[in-house]
């Protein structure tokens, strides 16, 4: 397995921890333990800090690499650009040296981050599940995060008692940044009892939620699937009879299947809760266009998603690039629902709810 190793307390503490758990009698031999280092270079200190991670590595006896991410980088939503390309070259590096695990050092305080800068952003239960303790992070690869249910500071103490030496990232308080400008409003959200663990309880509880609706969106949506095609064509008449919840995800599956772009919830509810389901309800026509997607539906109940006409296709592209309101304060996108935003507001190929 790989693990990603910044040099912070809490990736330190996952480095020396797998160490410890790797030289323990009776430890399997069958796992082999690597680290990497992403140089985002973005300070001037990060190549040293990465050469510490990797003297550090090799105290341990662990295999070391420094990952560097290279090329002109992004005026704005640094921060999103800058976590696509850690997992972008964490993947290509657990593919290089047959590594099927990634593992992070994100922690309870990291989820309940993620969480409040979901709820700002309007996302929905998918969003407000936040990280996930393991997911894809590539075909044959996972990403796992062991330490999501702990405190940070728990890391901290741990490594303090053992003399370990670790860093702190200056951008963890740069106000530049969402995240940063939201961690200094802890004190002030914890005294009206918005703590990090209370954050971190919702985002199971959604995640629960999140989990039963899929299921249920995706058998409404294989019974709802009419034969034939192209275009895609559901039973209109099966989809208004949904809740609303299973609804907008049973379409929203219906158009990642036909190869729809991006979209963001709060056109998706647009189109589902106000113009189809209405449509479906009243037995009348309608057309809309969505990501890409002109989403019919006629008198009889037939729903039809088909690419958009290149002139509908151009207005829609043209809608999309305008992006919504400035909701985190710096230019930073809108969130996209679903599990492809997995660590933060981010542009992903494709989104739910």
């Amino acid at each position: 397995m790989l693990l990603a190793v910044s040099g912070g307390p809490d990736s330190t503490a996952l480095m020396h921890a797998a160490a410890a758990v790797g030289a323990a009698p009776g430890a399997s031999a069958q796992v082999a333990i690597q680290v990497a280092t992403v140089d985002h270079g973005l300070r001037p200190a990060s190549a040293a800090e990465a050469e510490g991670v990797a003297r550090a590595a090799r105290a341990l006896r662990l295999p070391h690499a420094v990952l560097s991410w290279a090329g002109p980088k992004p005026g704005t939503g640094l921060q999103d650009a800058a976590r696509a390309a850690r997992y972008a070259l964490l993947a290509a590096h657990a593919e290089k040296i047959g590594a099927g695990l990634v593992l992070t050092g994100h922690t309870l305080d990291d989820q309940a981050e993620t969480v409040l800068m979901r709820l700002a952003a309007g996302s929905g239960p998918a969003g407000l599940a936040g990280m996930r303790v393991e997911r894809p992070l590539a075909p044959g690869i996972a990403l796992g995060r062991p330490f999501l249910n702990l405190p940070k500071a728990a890391l901290v103490a741990w490594c303090e008692a053992r003399g370990i030496l670790h860093l702190r990232d200056p951008a963890n308080a740069d106000p530049r940044f969402a995240r940063a400008r939201l961690r200094a409003a802890w004190p002030v959200l914890e005294r009206e009892g918005l703590s990090p663990q209370r954050l971190a309880r919702l985002a199971e509880r959604a995640a629960r939620d999140d989990a039963a609706l899929r299921i249920a969106a995706e058998q409404a949506l294989d019974a709802a699937l009419l034969p034939g095609g192209p275009p895609l064509r559901l039973d209109g008449a099966a989809l208004a009879a949904l809740p609303e919840a299973v609804a907008l995800r049973c379409l929203d599956g219906a158009l990642t299947r036909a190869g729809a772009g991006p979209r963001r919830l709060e056109r998706l509810e647009a189109l589902i809760l106000g113009t189809l389901l209405p449509a479906l309800r009243r037995r009348e026509a309608s057309r809309r266009t969505l990501a890409g997607f002109l989403v019919a539906s006629d008198a009889a109940g037939i729903i039809s998603l088909a690419p958009a006409p290149p002139r509908r296709q151009k207005a829609a592209d043209a809608a999309l690039a305008a992006g919504g309101l400035d909701l985190l304060g710096k230019g930073e996108p809108p969130a996209y629902i679903g599990e492809v935003c997995t660590d933060g507001p981010t542009k992903p190929s494709g989104a739910s709810v």
